[in-house]
């Protein structure tokens, strides 16, 4: 799981290098055909990944996008529609019994595909009308990281291709140009973390009780931090929209919680009062953001701060703010005596 961790820069290099025309390729066959609504599933991992991705997909193009588990899909979605519609599904394998269903139930509506998963020739991709191939490479540990990683960047990719065509914006063509800068982003990232995370690993080792927070697309990325955690560490963990939790879950707060909360710099402001309010019901806590000033100065009050690269537009942030957690879930896991790359009860493919 660590050496898959390590090798998402060079992941994300290959998947833009190696993606960038067909994806541009895509996104004007997606415009020819002028859908008016996307629905994009996925299970798990792939699923957390369609979350962040209907985030940029709504916000950057205008686009009505809406995300549903694979196993879902099929009960959720009506019959018939009155608008053009497109079914994004993603799956790293291609082969889940739940996003090969959501792919059958989608034809049988008229509704076409377009498969993001990093299997090549699987039977996902055999299904689909078109394809994008995020490039992970072989991951052998049952936990998704560098394939979650190149989801995201691949669907990053095709949103900013679509808004580009749609909409047109100057601001545009700086985003594609700082997106391009995450493998060296995330290389900053994990170099700079390792140690940090690996001691805080340890320092939080007798903690089963953890909580998760992220707001916009990095709600996904609370949800995809939480399963990372149940997964590896067999631990309650969960995750929230930030503001939700003050809706009832923030009960479950005491001195034997861990919360984890993820604020891009123009969010600090409000997480300064929720640090306070947990710190006040005994929890530990622990931020994840940008090395800025106001992060800098809430050092005595968090218990632990994970700084990542900065200049990647919010909307993108998830592909840096999970690396953290991912590193977390791994130390953790091996300080508790766990194998993170085979945990117990799980396999890499559910069929």
């Amino acid at each position: 799981m660590l050496r898959e961790i390590l090798e998402e820069p060079g992941a994300l290099r290959r998947t833009i290098d190696l993606e960038r025309g067909r994806i541009r390729s895509v996104a004007n066959r997606v415009v020819a055909e002028n859908y008016e609504m996307i629905y994009i599933t996925g299970s798990g991992t792939s699923y957390h990944a369609g979350l962040a991705s209907q985030y940029a997909l709504s916000n950057l193009s205008g686009l009505t996008a809406s995300t549903l588990p694979a196993s879902e899909f099929d009960r959720w979605v009506p019959r018939r529609f009155s608008r053009r519609t497109l079914l994004i599904a993603i799956s790293q394998s291609g082969e889940s019994s739940d996003i090969l269903e959501a792919a059958d139930a989608a034809s049988e509506r008229g509704i076409p595909i377009l498969a993001v998963t990093n299997t090549p020739g699987s039977s996902l991709a055999e299904k689909a009308d078109f394809q994008i191939f995020p490039r992970s490479g072989r991951e052998n540990a049952v936990p998704a990281t560098k394939t979650y990683v190149t989801q995201l960047m691949s669907l990053f990719m095709l949103s900013l291709e679509l808004a580009m065509r749609r909409v047109g914006n100057d601001e545009l063509s700086d985003f594609r140009e700082r997106l391009y800068m995450a493998p060296q982003a995330a290389e900053c990232t994990l170099k700079s973390l390792i140690s940090k995370v690996r001691e805080a690993s340890r320092r939080f080792k007798d903690l089963n009780v953890i909580f998760l927070l992220g707001s916009g697309s990095n709600f996904a990325t609370a949800l995809e931090g939480a399963l990372k955690l149940k997964e590896t560490c067999n631990v309650f963990s969960e995750g929230f929209a930030t503001g939700e939790f003050l809706h009832g879950p923030l009960r479950l707060v005491n001195e034997g919680t861990l919360v984890i909360m993820m604020a891009t710099p123009d969010e600090i402001e409000s997480i300064v009062e929720l640090n306070r309010s947990l710190k006040g019901f005994g929890a530990f806590t622990m931020l994840i953001s940008e090395g800025t000033p106001k992060v800098t100065r809430l050092s005595n009050e968090v218990d632990e701060i994970f700084t990542v690269s900065s200049g990647m537009p919010r909307i993108f942030s998830p592909l840096l703010y999970v690396l953290p957690l991912q590193v977390f879930a791994y130390y953790s896991s091996v300080i508790r005596g766990f194998n993170p790359d085979r945990p117990e009860k799980l396999r890499k493919v559910v069929r």
